[in-house]
């Protein structure tokens, strides 16, 4: 059967299945408000104008921390560099900014002892050793580095002791605990092999479009990944090999994702690549993993394309209990949709999803699967941005700088565009990387934080008012990882069931809120909350009252209970 007409069969079969609860597309759409300048985002992401060499369109990471466990949100984003300044010993590869009163952030870098300097690209958060104090693993160009952090936002280099000082270039890491020994591990992939001591010989020397700009990365040696086993005492072992996702192929590996495909309980791992069929890696319990994303369907594009693969979530969008894939991919080629067909593997729905249409002219990076109106429906937002600075210097339709682009879940297997719809459509236009969500102001709506190349962060408040309802839940591991990453939590309320899991490290060099949130629609009570801990013991809360922050604690229940905080930010919106 053709790949296109299977498509449109599997949405006409969602349609009918699929309940129809919560705000339409011709309800109020969600409304954001820009508060990087009056929260104090003012540090810029370090880039150079001319984009001359390859390393210098990559770098962009950002995230979420609570690094004082204050229950308040923490900013973390990545430098980046230049030539000139790398050689020089490049720069300090993160800003920490501390959330205070009133919405504001205060650069912390230099008290919170976060001095390394190199070339930042992504950024991972989790508590490593198991000591209550979320810490930051940061993605650099010949160099990373695991801060340690010691207690309210005071950290520690712990690099060398831990062994998981990755050279060449790392990009997207992710912290998952894939043997489930209450430990978490680190994954990281890497991109191309560049001589850091010659970047003239990777000066520009192709042309698109006939512009004559920087190679890359066809023409470059690619490199094999890392997977560190995390064998306590703040001591890591490079299991790679043994584990079988050290990519032997040598792809050009943008980001890792661990998530529970299969819903054994254990993590699997996803891994886009660059020009290159993206890696579906299935625990098989033991240690190792069986590469299957080929076999999976979750490789190529529909039409068996390798594609410039960058960002990547990982939902169930459709509330069918099977978690499928999003990618971003380069322009040209549209993002891709792998719809999650259970025991039949994954179907590239991009093109009856409305995906290919609204994505198609841009290139894509950072995203996530996200309700911004506590529908109880993931939309899906999309940070662009070309690589080619050069562009802007010819007639062609498209620029260096490009829009967010929200696309709302019409919850029948498909999305439309409305982007124009909300006040992201006014934003100034640039050229984006790494995108995080989360709640800053722990009111029950999720915010949107972006990496802007060349230029400060963007911050997006959530200002969405309507009568729908949330939970938000931050779990705490006792013999599974403190951080309880990898954690599946099924709510029931009424008649909607969601599924999500705890994530360290994903869309594109980012890190999310490690906090759950769940939009409610009308439901003001939750019937169930089932949690599937990483150590393998399941947990049920009954009867919950929605517009809560929880602490659940594992074997104990929930511990703390906090009101959802009003937004005054907002003003009369």
């Amino acid at each position: 059967m053709p790949r296109i007409f299977s498509n449109i069969l599997l949405i006409l079969a969602l349609q009918a299945c699929v309940p129809s609860q919560g705000w339409t597309q011709s309800s109020e759409p969600p409304h954001f408000k820009d508060i990087s300048e009056s929260a104090g985002l003012t540090v810029p992401h370090i880039s150079t104008a001319d984009k001359k060499y390859m390393i210098e369109s990559m770098s962009g990471g950002v995230g979420f921390i609570d690094c004082d466990n204050d229950g308040k949100l923490d900013i973390i984003t990545v430098n980046g560099s230049t030539v000139d300044r790398f050689k020089a010993g490049g720069d300090p590869m993160l800003t920490l900014y501390r959330q205070e009163a009133g919405l504001r952030f205060h650069d912390v870098t230099a008290e919170a002892n976060l001095t390394r300097k190199g070339w930042g690209m992504g950024v991972a958060v989790a508590d490593f050793d198991n000591d209550g104090w979320e810490d930051i693993y940061v993605t650099g160009f010949d160099g990373s580095v695991l801060y340690r952090n010691k207690g309210n936002c005071k950290f520690e280099d712990a690099t060398a002791r831990a062994g998981v000082d990755v050279h060449g270039f790392p990009t997207g890491a992710a912290w998952g605990d894939y043997d489930r020994d209450g430990l978490v591990d680190l994954f990281v992939p890497r991109y191309t092999h560049l001589d850091a001591q010659r970047f003239d010989r990777n000066a520009p020397d192709c042309l698109f479009l006939g512009l004559r700009v920087f190679c890359g990365p066809w023409g470059f040696p690619g490199e094999t990944d890392f997977l560190f086993h995390n064998k306590g005492r703040a001591v890591f072992e490079d299991v790679s090999k043994k584990a079988g996702v050290a990519d032997d192929k040598r792809l050009y590996g943008m980001q890792g994702i661990w998530a529970d495909f299969d819903g054994d309980g254990w993590p699997d791992l996803y891994v886009t690549n660059d020009r290159g069929g993206n890696y579906l890696y299935r625990n098989k319990h033991d240690g190792t993993f069986d590469e299957q994303g080929m076999l999976s369907g979750a490789s190529v594009s529909g039409g068996a394309r390798e594609q410039g693969s960058m960002g990547v979530d990982v939902a169930d969008f459709l509330h069918d209990g099977n978690l499928s894939i999003f990618v971003t991919n380069f322009q040209q080629e549209s993002d891709t949709l792998y719809r999650d067909l259970g025991v039949r593997g994954f179907d590239d729905v991009s093109s009856a999803a409305g995906i290919s249409k609204a994505t198609f002219p841009f290139v894509g990076w950072g995203t996530g699967f996200v309700d911004f109106t506590n529908s109880g429906w993931d939309d899906l937002l999309v940070a662009n941005g070309h690589i080619y600075s050069q562009i802007d210097k010819g007639n062609m339709g498209f620029t260096y700088r490009e829009p967010l682009l929200l696309l709302h879940n019409d919850r029948d297997g498909s999305f439309t565009d409305i982007t124009n719809k909300t006040e992201l459509a006014h934003l100034p236009l640039e050229s984006r990387r790494g995108m995080a969500f989360g709640d800053i102001d722990n009111d029950g709506k999720i915010d949107v934080l972006v990496l802007n190349v060349g230029a400060p962060p963007t911050l997006l408040l959530n200002c969405t008012h309507n009568e729908n309802h949330s939970l938000v839940l931050k779990l705490r591991g006792t013999k599974s990882n403190r951080s309880a990453i990898g954690a599946r939590v099924t709510v029931t309320a009424g008649d909607l069931k969601q599924i999500k899991e705890v994530r360290s490290g994903g869309s594109y060099l980012s890190q999310n809120d490690l906090r759950l949130h769940f939009g409610l629609g009308a439901h003001n009570k939750i019937n169930t909350v089932e949690i599937q801990w990483p150590s393998g013991a399941k947990e049920m809360l009954r009867d919950v009252a929605a517009d809560f922050r929880y602490t659940v604690v594992e074997e104990a229940g929930i511990r703390k209970a906090d009101h959802f905080a009003s937004s005054k930010s907002c003003g009369t919106q």
